[in-house]
C-alpha cells in the first residue's frame, strides 16, 4: 500500500521543500491521506516509548490521529507458553490483543489496511497475526499492508535444542520454528501478500549475540548471530552501532520506516517543535495487582485508578520548583491523568502518589509536542534501598547506555553505576545517595541534560531521570 505520489506531494512536500513549507503547509493533510500505523511495543514495555517516533511522524505531516499505540496488559511472556503464569502474556493472548486493536484502528478510520511496526516481542505478536490471519483466509484475510519489525528476536535469543523450548523466544521451540517455517523452494520465511521489513543493528542489539552474557549465561554459546533478527524474504535494514530499542526508536530507525512505507525518505527526521502542547497519558502500578506491594515489581500497564499526580515546572539545571503545581489531579476510572497544557522549554517534575507505592518523582526534560501517550508508572522502594537518604534512577527508556559508545554521566559518575565498560546492555543506573538533605542531582546522555532533587527516602520517595531521547 505505497501511497500514490500525489497524495505524497500533498501530505510530506516532497524532499526539496523548505521547512518553512513543512511548518505551514504538511501538519494539517487530510486523514485518507495517510494510512493508519499500528504500534506494537516490546517484552516488558508500555505504549510510551513510542512517543518520539509519533512526534516524528508527525513533523513530517503525518495526522496524529493515524498513530496507535497499544498497551499489552502484563507484558512479559511466558517461562513456558503452554501454561498459565499469573501477571504474564502468552503468544496467543498477545496476537488476540493485537487483532483486537487493528479491528478497532480500522473500523475508527475507515481504511482497508493498517500498517503494523513492532519492537522486540511486539514483532512476535505481528508475525502471529498476520500468519493466523493467512492460514484464515489467504491473502485477502490480512488487513496489513507493511509489517516492520524492530529488532524482533525472529530466530531467537537463544536456539539451543532441549533448552527451555516451550519460550517463545528459543530458536528452537514451536512458536519460532513455526513461524520460520519455509514458504517456498527459495526458503522465505514471511507470510505472503505483506511487504516485510526488519531493523537491526550491526552488533550491538543484546538480544542477537553469539555469548549468552546479556541473559544470565556468560560463556554459554547461544547459536544466534547478529543476524537472528532478520528474515528471508523480507527487506532486512542493518543500522550500525545501534542497540536492541534503538531498532524501533532510534531518529534511523524511523528514516528507514518511513522510507518503506511510503517509498520516499522523510523531508525532516528532526523532531518539529509545536506553538500549543498538550500531554495527557495513564498512570499504571507494578505488579499482578494495582497497589499491592507484595505482588512484583514489574510494569503490568493496568490502569491505577485512585492515583494522584501533581506536576510542577521547574527550573533547568536546579529543578528548583517554579511556583505552585502547575497541574493536579486524581485519576479516575479512565486512568488519564491529563490533559495539561505544558510550557514551551520548560522541564517538569511529575509527582505519582499511590496506595501501596513510593511517592515517586519523575523528572522530564521539555516537551517539544503534544502526547497523549505520556505514561508512567508508580515505583517502589526497595528493601535494600530504605537504608540510603535518597535512592535517585537515572533512565533510557527508548534505548540502552553504551559507555564505549555514548556520552553519559550520572552525578559526576562516568560511566553511571551499573553500566559495564562496553556494550549495550542496560538502560539505567540506580544511585544511593548518602548524604541528608534536599540537593540537586544531574545525568546527561548525548547532549540531553536532565536535573532531578534527592528526595528523602525516609518518607518513602523514589526519584527518577527519565530521558526522552
Amino acid at each position: 500500500m505505497n501511497i500514490p505520489l500525489c497524495t505524497t506531494r500533498r501530505l510530506f512536500l516532497g524532499l526539496t521543500a523548505s521547512a518553512l513549507l513543512l511548518s505551514a503547509c504538511a501538519t494539517q493533510p487530510a486523514l485518507d491521506e495517510a494510512p493508519p500505523i499500528v504500534f506494537v511495543h516490546g517484552n516488558g514495555d508500555t505504549a510510551a516509548l513510542w512517543q518520539t517516533t509519533f512526534w516524528r511522524f508527525e513533523s513530517n505531516g503525518w495526522p496524529r490521529a493515524r498513530l496507535h499505540a497499544i498497551d499489552l496488559p502484563y507484558p512479559a511472556a511466558r517461562d513456558d507458553d503452554t501454561k498459565e503464569q499469573a501477571g504474564r502474556t502468552s503468544t496467543t493472548e498477545h496476537m488476540n490483543y493485537l487483532k483486537s486493536e487493528v479491528e478497532k484502528v480500522l473500523k475508527a478510520t475507515g481504511a482497508r489496511k493498517v500498517v503494523l511496526v513492532g519492537n522486540s516481542r511486539g514483532g512476535n505478536a505481528i508475525r502471529n497475526y498476520i500468519e493466523t490471519e493467512y492460514k484464515r483466509g489467504g491473502s485477502e484475510a490480512v488487513k496489513v499492508s507493511h509489517a516492520i519489525l524492530g529488532g524482533t528476536p525472529n530466530h531467537g535469543v537463544w536456539a539451543i535444542k532441549g533448552y527451555n523450548e516451550k519460550n517463545e523466544f528459543s530458536g528452537t521451540g514451536p512458536f519460532l520454528t513455526g513461524l520460520n517455517a519455509a514458504r517456498n523452494a527459495a526458503g522465505d520465511e514471511v507470510t505472503p501478500g505483506v511487504k516485510w521489513m526488519t531493523i537491526r543493528s550491526d552488533h550491538n542489539d543484546k538480544f542477537a549475540q553469539a555469548d549468552g552474557v546479556w541473559i544470565g549465561a556468560k560463556g554459554t554459546a547461544t547459536n544466534v548471530t547478529f543476524a537472528g533478527p532478520e528474515l528471508k524474504g523480507a527487506n532486512n535494514v542493518i543500522i550500525p552501532g545501534i542497540d536492541h530499542r534503538e531498532t524501533s526508536f532510534s531518529p534511523a530507525a524511523f528514516e528507514a520506516t518511513y522510507r518503506f512505507i511510503t517509498g520516499h525518505a522523510p523531508a525532516i527526521s528532526r523532531i518539529q517543535n509545536e506553538a500549543s502542547i498538550v500531554l495527557n497519558g495513564k498512570l499504571s502500578g507494578l505488579g499482578l495487582q494495582p497497589n499491592d506491594p507484595k505482588s512484583g515489581n514489574y510494569v503490568n500497564n493496568l490502569l491505577l485508578q485512585g492515583a494522584e499526580l501533581t506536576v510542577y515546572a521547574v527550573a533547568p539545571g536546579t529543578a528548583a520548583r517554579l511556583g505552585t503545581a502547575a497541574h493536579s489531579k486524581k485519576v479516575g476510572a479512565d486512568g488519564q491523568w491529563g490533559p495539561f497544557t505544558a510550557q514551551e522549554g520548560v522541564p517538569y517534575e511529575f509527582v505519582i502518589a499511590a496506595p501501596g507505592y513510593a511517592t515517586t518523582h519523575i523528572y522530564r526534560s521539555a516537551f517539544p509536542r503534544s502526547s497523549d501517550i505520556v505514561n508512567m508508572t508508580a515505583a517502589r522502594l526497595a528493601d535494600a534501598d530504605r537504608g540510603a537518604a535518597s535512592v535517585v534512577t537515572f533512565t533510557r527508556p527508548r534505548g540502552y547506555f553504551d559507555a564505549q559508545r555514548d556520552k553519559l554521566s550520572f552525578d559526576g559518575q562516568t560511566p553511571p553505576p551499573g553500566v559495564p565498560p562496553a556494550g549495550a546492555g542496560v538502560s539505567s543506573s540506580k544511585i544511593k545517595v548518602n548524604e541528608s538533605g534536599l540537593r540537586v542531582i544531574k545525568a546527561e546522555f548525548n547532549g540531553e541534560h536532565l536535573a532531578g532533587r534527592t528526595w528523602p527516602a525516609s518518607e518513602n520517595r523514589v526519584v527518577v531521570l527519565e530521558l526522552t531521547y
